[in-house]
């Protein structure tokens, strides 16, 4: 996957949250002169039944958020090993250290024997001067990510976050329970899934077009995530800054 592709992918699990805001607009839309009905049917969508559909959009908006930040990390490593000429001690600083991490098991919980084993291994790829090949970077459990988790990542990989004005404006603007979006996405789908609070009561007092307003600044926020993890892989800076071709610049 090239980094046009992340915006490929990107756009297309957006769309999902697009296509079903829109579902919610409709039903809020029919909601004013009465309970929905279903077509041909007498059955009508209760107040309650409308706030679950409306939490819901708690949880795809987290999922885009987590689902972005695991493509784009994972392009980083394929980068890496595409050419399979760059060797371990041709990667950028922090990215080599994201490489001996996954290479020699530094961060697992193992029998001695393994340890043991996996650093032969480590030591045979670099004796022999073997090239980079795909590995995993380990970002931590889910349901962390938020604005500052992504900016902290992006460190961790040597990755400049750079977000407009307007937009980390948009996304640190406080709107519920004392967060700015971000934060608030990540803590409501947190309490959905693990039980401490309800759907129903998750999206009390929510219009349609409070989870509009949410979904846009998430969309405009990620947007400019991705163009830093692309300029990233695009100009190289995963190498050290005297192996980058063309010139890349850190």
């Amino acid at each position: 996957m090239s980094t046009a592709d992340l915006i490929v992918f990107f756009d297309e699990r957006f769309s999902e949250v697009d296509a079903y805001l829109e579902l919610l607009e409709q039903v809020e839309k029919v909601a004013r002169s009465g309970p929905p009905r279903l077509a041909e049917s007498e059955y009508p969508i209760t107040a309650p039944q409308q706030k679950i559909l409306y939490s819901s959009v708690y949880l795809q908006l987290y999922n885009l958020v987590e689902a972005t930040m695991a493509r784009c990390v994972t392009e980083i490593t394929k980068a890496a090993a595409a050419s399979q000429k760059w060797q371990p001690h041709e990667l950028s600083d922090e990215l080599r250290q994201e490489w001996v991490r996954t290479s020699a098991r530094t961060h697992a919980d193992m029998a001695p024997d393994n340890r043991l084993k996996y650093a032969l291994q480590m030591t045979d790829h670099l004796v022999n001067q073997l090239p980079i090949t795909t590995f995993e970077i380990e970002v931590g459990g889910g349901g962390n990510w938020d604005d500052e988790a992504i900016h902290d990542m992006a460190k961790r990989l040597g990755c400049q976050i750079s977000i407009s004005g307007t937009v980390l404006a948009g996304v640190k603007r406080v709107r519920r329970d004392g967060m700015g979006t971000m934060k608030l996405v990540k803590n409501r789908r947190n309490s959905l899934a693990h039980g401490s609070i309800s759907f129903v009561d998750c999206a009390d007092g929510i219009i349609a077009r409070e989870l509009r307003e949410m979904s846009q600044q998430v969309e405009k926020y990620l947007r400019e995530v991705i163009a830093c993890f692309a300029d990233y892989i695009d100009s190289y800076i995963f190498l050290r800054p005297e192996i980058r071709p063309n010139g890349g610049t850190s």
